[in-house]
């Protein structure tokens, strides 16, 4: 007996022994929506999710369906985000337009870029003190828009500070008062909440950016991978093999993964919420 004790406890101080005991568990529900497209959460764990054709649902914590938005111009959204405390944020770079809702999905501002300094929106992002950060394709620039002003209060370019000129970007994002800018080809890339560049993550994904604490979370083939935004370092923290995966999405208390034509929600592992 004792010597089985001690094999234990040699095996789990291997990795991949943690990694594949880390598993989900159960899912709290399984949202089958047809050709769905963003979620995110909450801070109460509601989840909001659109399809592609911009129309954007609300769901309880428990997956029931409370709520849904169709918007009276059609275009697949290139952000959503539920993540502040107050209001919902939606992009699409079809219709070139912004649109800031309620916690019940009732519209507050519906606008488009026309009477700004923006030309060309190709991703853009919900941020502190009534900013919207917008890459501006046309001149390879990361902007700030006050929205409630609808002024560029100031601009970056981009293609000097990072030395290149085709910057495909994916999606931008603020979290802690610094801004993430996902270019698939090449990393994300860290600016503070000036503009300025902090440095570039050596993260080369298409998922959706996923913060947790002081983490980003992403999966790699089957490894669930989280890198530190304090250190750089990197670490594999579990082993999910799941069916048609695309992205997941983290909350308070639940975790979102969301695959073809469907979302399945469960609560937060106490392996993640422990993460260092």
């Amino acid at each position: 007996m004792r010597g089985f004790l001690i094999l234990l406890f040699i095996l789990r101080s291997f990795p991949g022994f943690t990694q594949e005991a880390r598993g989900l568990g159960e899912p709290i529900a399984e949202i089958t929506l047809k050709n769905i497209d963003l979620v995110s959460l909450d801070t109460k764990d509601q989840i909001f999710a659109s399809n592609i054709a911009g129309d954007i649902y609300l769901f309880s914590a428990e997956g029931k369906q409370l709520n849904l938005f169709s918007p009276p111009r059609q275009g697949r959204l290139n952000q959503l985000e539920a993540a502040w405390t107050v209001n919902v944020f939606s992009f699409s770079s079809d219709l070139q337009e912004y649109r800031v809702l309620d916690r019940f999905l009732n519209p507050l501002t519906e606008t488009g870029f026309l009477l700004t300094d923006v030309n060309l929106a190709k991703a853009a992002t919900f941020g502190n003190n009534n900013v919207i950060w917008v890459w501006d394709e046309s001149d390879l620039s990361l902007k700030s828009l006050d929205y409630r002003r609808n002024l560029v209060i100031q601009s970056q370019p981009l293609n000097l500070i990072l030395n290149s000129e085709n910057l495909a970007v994916a999606e931008i994002r603020e979290f802690k008062n610094r801004v993430f800018m996902n270019v698939p080809e090449s990393g994300i890339f860290m600016f503070d909440n000036q503009g300025n560049l902090l440095e570039k993550m050596n993260v080369k994904t298409s998922q959706r950016l996923c913060f947790y604490k002081e983490h980003l979370l992403w999966l790699e083939q089957s490894e669930l991978m989280a890198i530190s935004l304090s250190t750089g370092e990197s670490q594999k923290i579990a082993t999910i093999n799941f069916p048609d995966f695309q992205y997941l999405q983290v909350g308070q208390e639940r975790l979102a993964i969301v695959s073809k034509g469907k979302l399945t929600l469960y609560e937060l592992p106490e392996w993640l919420k422990n993460i260092q």
